[in-house]
This record gives structure tokens, sequence and C-alpha cells, in this order.
């Protein structure tokens, strides 16, 4: 398959997984080493600057969702905090040490169990209220339960883990209902999603990327997050076990192939 074709599969998965608790960075990565696509033989540089383009395809389109599910300013503070603190620290060693297939499995494992365990709970702390200035009613929160979304997003720096699956599971710990941990969650990932991707493309260089291979992974992204959006929402009640089940599934395939392959 041509490099702009793949890229463009690449942006739609990206697109499906990103309002998903399945990790999207682990679907785009493992997808073409499991299905030996040319762009998993590509030079690291190459591949970041790809994971940039479809990271921001998707950024652009949740944008105005995520502004209008917006936390309040303390909320967003303290669930920010964690990750950019962690993440300055050690996000060349997570990258240097967790990003093979088996550490990834791994991930995709861990976030599965929290999932499903955290989901079995009751919405115990089921209660309206509004957050910020947006007109959707939200689950009012304290100081603490900011931090423990922060540390929840904090987790997800490791490959695998994905940063809606740890904080829709902290949020249903926390005894939310599966409606407002959705809003939590993505209440508090704006300021994540773009830093990371800012990160991300600042320690980029001129790599002799094609640029038509990364622009149609970034319009495929695009428009695959915004079909998205208007077919998911990012308020839902469904059960999180499906996804849990998911990501336990394609773990077994990473490791299973990996097993074959003698690495």
């Amino acid at each position: 398959m041509p490099p702009a074709l793949e890229s463009a599969a690449l942006g739609a998965i990206q697109g499906a997984a990103e309002l998903l608790p399945v990790s999207s960075s682990a679907h785009v990565a493992m997808v073409p080493w499991l299905l030996g696509w040319e762009v998993s033989r590509w030079p690291p540089d190459h591949r970041k600057e790809l994971e940039v383009a479809l990271h921001t395809g998707a950024a652009v389109a949740l944008a105005p969702a995520l502004w209008r599910e917006r936390a309040d300013l303390r909320t967003l503070a303290l669930s920010l905090a964690p990750p950019v603190i962690l993440g300055y620290a050690f996000e060349r060693w997570i990258e240097e040490r967790l990003g093979g297939p088996a550490a990834i499995a791994g991930g995709l494992l861990a976030g599965a169990g929290a999932l499903a365990a955290a989901d079995a709970r009751p919405g115990a702390r089921t209660r309206a209220a509004r957050i910020g200035r947006t007109a959707s009613p939200a689950p009012a929160i304290s100081a603490r339960d900011g931090l423990i979304l922060g540390l929840a997003q904090a987790a997800a720096l490791a490959p695998g883990v994905s940063r809606t699956g740890a904080t829709l599971a902290a949020a249903r710990a926390l005894g939310f209902s599966r409606a407002e941990a959705s809003s939590l969650s993505f209440g508090v990932a704006a300021p994540v999603l773009a830093g990371a991707t800012a990160l991300k493309a600042r320690r980029l260089g001129s790599s002799g990327s094609d640029l038509r291979v990364l622009a149609a992974g970034a319009a495929s992204a695009f428009a695959s997050t915004a079909l998205a959006v208007r077919v998911l929402g990012l308020r839902r009640q469904r059960p999180l076990w499906p996804y849990a089940a998911e990501r336990a599934l394609l773990a077994g395939g990473i490791l299973a192939v990996r097993y074959r392959r003698g690495r």
C-alpha cells in the first residue's frame, strides 16, 4: 500500500480511537507493526512527524467540542500539573524504555483492567452542577478529584494506557456516573492534548518527510475525528467493558506476534 494511503488509514484509526478509551497512540503504533506496513519501518524521526500530523488533525477537529466541555480553571490547573511535571521529567525515558511492543501491550492490559474494575462501581456521587461557563450540566468536583484526574493523565504518559481510558477509570472509581465521567474526562483534556502535540512538534527537525504523506494523515485524522464527535458525542453512558475487551484482544495479538517473530 502506498505510504499516503497508509498515512490516511492511520488518520482514520486515530480519529475513531481518539474519543474512545482504547489508546489511539497504541493503535497507530501497533497496527502498522502487526500488518507489516511500510510506515512501521520508517526512521524514528519520520514516524514522529507522522504522529504529530495525526495528533494535530485530530486536535483541531476536537477543539470546538472540548471548549464547550471545558472544566473550571482550578480543575484544569490541578489536572494539568501532574502530567506536565512528570512529562517534563520522564518523557525521554518513557519514549526510550516503554515504546516497544511488549511495553505497549502491558499498558493496554493495565488500562483494560482499570477500566473494567472502575466501571463496576455504581455512580454513587451522581449530581449536576455547572462547570466554568459551559451551559451543560456537569458533575461538581473537588480539588482532590481534579488532582486525581491529573495523576490519571500522568499515568497515560506510559504508551498504551490511554489518557481517555485513565481519566474515565479514575472518575468512575471516584463514584461518578458514566455520563459524568465522560464529561470530566473531556473537560480536562484540552490543555494536555494541545501541550503534548506542541511539545512533539517543537522537538521535530527537518527530516525530509513527504509533506503529501503527512497531509493525507492529518486530513484523514481531522475528518474521522469530526465524524466521531458527531456520531459518538462526548457524554456517553455505555458500559466500558467492551473497550477493555478490545484492548485486551489487541494486547494479546501484539504479544502473540512478538513471540512468533522472536522480538
